[in-house]
């Protein structure tokens, strides 16, 4: 979905990842939109495994309601059968900030999850870790 000035994202299945691009700011706006998106894409896994790969473009510093969008949107996944996240950050001046909110997020959700600094490394990560639960479960 394309907000402008709100930032967008793309929300797209690869077989047991979900994968979203996000660019730019994320705020309340994009977070109610990208939260009901969200949660007709958690539907096609019908509670199978699955993880969560979100690449962020540029500075998504999130604002307090959105990072508490993104807790509430991670505890309804995790109910859907998503058990990890990958996140990569891009091109970005704020990544520190990024990183410390995304924790907090996952932390208070209790989700295993990882940052990374490029794509290939966090869906490679991913893909073996559900792959993995996958088979222990």
């Amino acid at each position: 979905m394309n907000l402008a000035a709100h930032g967008d994202y793309h929300i797209e299945k690869e077989g047991n990842i979900l994968v979203v691009d996000a660019h730019g700011p994320f705020n309340e706006i994009t977070a109610h939109a990208y939260v009901e998106d969200m949660q007709k894409a958690c539907e096609q896994y019908q509670g199978k495994p699955w993880g969560l790969l979100v690449t962020f473009y540029g500075n998504s510093i999130f604002t307090p309601e959105a990072e508490k969008a993104l807790v509430d949107v991670t505890r309804y996944r995790m109910q859907r059968g998503m058990i990890a996240n990958a996140s990569v950050i891009v091109e970005s001046n704020s990544a520190d900030i990024q990183q410390m909110q995304l924790r907090r997020v996952y932390q208070a959700c209790n989700l295993k999850f990882h940052v990374f600094a490029d794509i290939v490394s966090a869906k490679n990560w991913l893909v073996e870790f559900v792959e993995e639960q996958s088979h222990a479960m």
